[in-house]
């Protein structure tokens, strides 16, 4: 298992029909209403957001409650794979419900030369439908393992698999990649045309995320080098 957060949550989606979609579907909740020109309707900026992330936040209702958790997140396909405790309440609500799970990559910040006009370079996906509760065996190890290798690739096939135990306690919920929506902003500031003559620096501040030198466990064999694959993903 990739870890015991009492709520990881896989997704995995496989179309009836077979077929490999194009373009993404057009429903009430993925249409957008404002900025339009933003969304994209290439399903593979969908795949390029989702297989970009690690954390996504799935949004649920709990007892007439809404409930957003940040999770761990797999896709093979266009489906969606979350896991988490048999007994998250969260995992319960989800089988079988409506749910909302959405990926976000902050690019960089732009400054404007109002503060008006500031705004942030990002790409985001939103995915909407029933989870499906997961119970055939083959299709649950599939998931965990999408799950595992979306955080660090051939680490499934290194660590110990898990057990038969540790299975028994673990939920798989998978979630069609049917109907979702992709937004993205690039480029600079877009300052009103007054503005533009102000002595006022603007650009894009740009983000990016890097991995760290590896911090080993302090109850690691000192004969136990970094894994191939660990390095590899630096």
């Amino acid at each position: 298992m990739v870890s015991r957060f009492p709520v990881l949550v896989a997704l995995i989606y496989k179309s009836t029909s077979g077929q490999a979609w194009g373009m993404l579907s057009t429903t009430p909740r993925t249409t957008l209403g404002r900025e339009k020109d933003r969304g994209s309707t290439d399903r593979a900026d969908l795949y390029d957001v989702l297989d970009s992330g690690l954390i996504c936040h799935l949004g649920v209702v709990v007892d007439g409650h809404p409930v957003v958790i940040p999770t761990g997140y797999g896709r093979i396909g266009d489906t969606l794979y979350l896991h988490g405790s048999t007994g998250a309440s969260s995992l319960r609500a989800g089988a079988g419900g409506e749910v909302c799970v959405t990926v976000t990559h902050a690019d960089g910040i732009v400054l404007a030369r109002s503060v008006f006009h500031h705004s942030v370079n990002y790409r985001s996906a939103m995915v909407y439908g029933r989870a499906r509760l997961v119970t055939d065996p083959d299709e649950r190890l599939a998931g965990l393992r999408a799950l595992t290798e979306q955080l660090a690739p051939g680490q499934w096939d290194y660590a110990r698999q898990p057990s038969r135990k540790e299975l028994a306690a673990t939920s798989v919920l998978a979630l069609s990649l049917e109907e979702a929506s992709v937004k993205i902003r690039r480029g600079g500031p877009m300052d009103d045309d007054a503005d533009y003559a102000l002595p006022v620096w603007a650009g894009v501040l740009p983000l990016v995320t890097a991995w760290g030198p590896v911090v080993p466990d302090p109850a690691l064999p000192e004969d136990v080098d970094v894994p191939v694959h660990i390095r590899a993903r630096r």
